[in-house]
């Protein structure tokens, strides 16, 4: 009979548990632009699993499309995408009013002064260079969101 007992308690915990990560979840929406698929779904894994709402797209067009469709609160561009180099995204997102305030974080294999340059006068909020720690980047990615979107298990 204390089997019976203890039964519905530790379902309805886990349940509730379910509940609470799920509530935790989504904090932000980021759009991936990236063109290693291999590297892409790395990065949608890390960010879901951190709980953002993850958009990806494996070049520039694409990237647009879900950037106009989501209104995403963060962007994460690699500069080396088709048909738009990340420089020209980069400006186009600029331009356009409703997408200049959203911050991007341009990933790059360039690690030259020139282009960290090129895209921070393009208005890049930071530039991380591939290959990127998950934490750096997590770090890079937290410090754009601020503190507008709570963390889990922060308060």
């Amino acid at each position: 009979m204390g089997v019976v007992a203890r039964t519905p308690v530790r379902a309805q915990t886990i349940v509730i548990r379910w509940f609470s990560r799920r509530a935790r979840r989504q904090l932000a929406k980021i759009v991936v632009i990236e063109d290693d698929l291999t590297f892409l779904d790395l990065l949608r894994v890390h960010l879901a699993g951190a709980g953002h709402e993850v958009l990806t797209a494996e070049d520039a067009a694409l990237g647009l499309r879900a950037i106009i469709a989501g209104a995403p609160d963060l962007i994460l561009l690699d500069l080396s995408v088709p048909y738009l180099d990340g420089f020209e995204m980069l400006e186009a997102l600029r331009t356009d009013s409703a997408t200049q305030d959203i911050p991007v974080i341009v990933l790059t294999g360039r690690g030259d002064d020139e282009t960290y340059s090129r895209a921070r006068e393009l208005g890049a909020a930071q530039l991380l260079t591939k290959p990127v720690a998950r934490d750096l980047l997590m770090k890079a990615i937290d410090g754009q969101l601020g503190s507008s979107k709570p963390h889990p298990g922060k308060k």
